[in-house]
Parts: structure tokens; sequence; C-alpha cells
């Protein structure tokens, strides 16, 4: 190829590429979508963790949901007062009182107070063991399984297995709810961190079939219902239950409960 043609050549690329910068630069002005400024003063104001513990898919759709009053100024759980107090002054709406959740399990069924009916081997997997006999090895079908599905998804680190059942670190918990959406037997809610009392169970069987496979769980006996004076504990489906709202961490239920699974 002669000169004159490798000069042509260059001409042309670089004039397409000169003609190619300018209608993108145009384009890109024209077409420019306008970011609401209180979205991005939200968004910088946010965690950043995208756990999607407020419904939303991330940080960026929550910042967005905010900024067209589609969401509360408070509706990040791990954020909690702090950050709901920014975006209020943002949004200029008062944040309101925030009350801390964290999660809790109920399941006070360690390796020694629980029976099992075979040793399993296999996939380490909570959701998995809905396949095998039973619903896994432990004699109790509604107590923690321990093996740590809820563990893999907490992008806090605030939950472990200790001794066969998931334990929640309240300082690091964000209550995001993630393990809440994990867990197959439904054990993990999530509470008021300043909460004085729980129940460390789930199963709903009658008294005489709990104690056939955890000497710890609850057999619906009625006394911490009949000493509560503020009408703050019921027992349903043969589970105790607490009204967190009515609740004044009295302890009667605690001296009372004979299994001793009130916290």
């Amino acid at each position: 190829m002669s000169i004159t043609g490798i000069i042509i050549a260059a001409t042309v690329v670089g004039a397409t590429g000169l003609i190619i910068g300018l209608f993108l630069g145009v384009a890109g002005e024209k077409l420019e979508v306008e970011v609401d400024e209180k979205e991005l003063q939200i968004r910088d104001a946010l965690p950043g963790n995208n756990c999607g513990g407020c419904g939303y898919a991330g940080c960026d759709a929550l910042a967005k949901a905010i900024a067209q009053g589609e969401a509360e100024v408070g509706a990040c759980p791990v954020g909690g007062s702090p950050v709901a107090e920014k975006i209020g002054g943002i949004m200029g709406k008062q944040a309101g009182e925030t009350v801390r959740m964290t999660a809790f399990v109920k399941c006070a069924g360690t390796c020694d107070k629980t029976k099992q009916n075979y040793e399993y081997y296999g996939v380490e997997d909570c959701k998995m063991l809905a396949f095998v006999p039973a619903g896994g090895p432990k004699t109790c079908n509604y107590g923690c399984m321990g093996y740590g599905s809820c563990v893999k998804v907490c992008p806090f680190d605030a939950i472990h297995i200790v001794d066969g059942i998931a334990y929640v670190d309240k300082e690091k918990c964000k209550a995001c709810g993630k393990c809440v959406a994990e867990c197959p037997k439904q054990l993990i809610e999530l509470v008021p961190y300043e909460t004085k009392h729980l129940v460390q169970c789930n199963s709903k069987d009658k008294g005489k079939d709990v104690m056939k496979g955890c000497s710890v769980g609850c057999i619906a006996c009625k006394m911490c219902e009949k000493v509560c004076e503020f009408d703050a504990i019921h027992v349903v489906d043969n589970i105790a239950h607490i009204d967190y709202n009515k609740c004044t961490a009295c302890g009667k239920c605690v001296e009372k409960c004979p299994k001793k699974i009130i916290l």
C-alpha cells in the first residue's frame, strides 16, 4: 500500500471517530436521564449493604423509593435510627421512633438436650433435609437442624452454629431478615432488641411427644400464662407466645416455667 493510501485510510478512520464522538456527545446530552438530587443524597446516607432487608432489591432501589415517597425514611433496618434521621433531614420529614430489632432462634435443643432417630451423612444444608426421612435425624421435627443455611446467607457474620443450634450475636445482627427467610423450619423471627423474655421453643407437639425428643421443649403446661398479670403470654398450638407490647419483664413466667425455656 502506498503512503497516499495509508494517509487517506487514517484520515477516514479519524474523521469517522470524530463524527461518532460528536454524535454520542450530543445524544448523551439530549437523552440524559435526570436524577433526583434527593435520591443521590439518600443513597449516600444508606449503609450500602444491599441486603434486601428493606424489601427492595438494594440500596439504590430503596433510595429511589424514599425519594419518590413510596417508602418511609426509616425503611432501612441496617442503618437504624442514625440513618433514618439523616434521610429524614434530606426529605424534610420527622424520622419518628425506630425500634431496633434483632433475629432470635426459637430453639434451645442443643446436642445434649435432644435425641436423634438416626445418624445423618449427606449434604449439610437445612433445606435439603426436607428430602430425607422424617425431615432430618432429630426426633423433634420443629427444632433447629444445625446445618447452617442461615449462617451462609447472613451478610454480617451475626449467626453461627453453636452446640448444634443456630445462635445470633445481637450486637452484630442488623435485622435484615435473610436468616428468617432462609430457615425452612421458620425458627427464626425478628424481635425487639430490648426484649427481656423470649420463648426458646417452636414445637407444636403435645407435652409427652415433646419430651420424647427434647428435654427442654415447651410442654404447654400454661404455668407461664397463669402467673402473668399483664395478659402478655398465651399458649397457642401447644407453644407459649409472648406479646412484646404487653410484657413488662416482671420475670414471673421465667420463674414458673418448669422447662426453663423462657429466657
